[in-house]
């Protein structure tokens, strides 16, 4: 596990705002599909199909891809519609999480206890 400073994990956060709003606006695409999706899904046995099905695949692999990115950097996805991440970080010798979420500005106010988790969180 990647632990970040303070200074770290607030230097990723104009990318990480960037990859959680093109996230959200996957989902939004997938979420236009789900009907016919699951049409798709139920018809898949006779060959089926469903329109727009080219676009749907590419949003859940840039989706898997934006998720994974984040990931790899040690940034932990907490809830793609909220736009809420966790950096993993120390405090008093015990790992604690930095949380920031969209709408909370250029830089993380709050931390919160591993276990606390959002309903925890405490300003730093």
């Amino acid at each position: 596990m990647k632990i970040f400073s303070l200074d770290e994990a607030n230097a990723l956060i104009p990318h990480v705002r960037t990859t959680l709003e093109r996230i959200q606006k996957l989902y939004s695409v997938i979420g236009g599909f789900r009907e016919s999706a699951k049409e798709a899904a139920i018809a898949s046995e006779f060959g089926g199909g469903m329109e727009g099905g080219t676009k749907y695949v590419k949003s859940l692999y840039e989706v898997g891809k934006l998720t994974t990115e984040l990931h790899s950097m040690g940034v932990q996805l907490k809830d793609y519609s909220r736009g809420l991440v966790d950096f993993p970080s120390m405090r008093d010798d015990r790992v604690v999480l930095l949380c920031w979420q969209i709408g909370e500005g250029d830089e993380i106010e709050w931390w919160h206890d591993i276990e606390a988790g959002f309903a925890g969180r405490q300003p730093l």
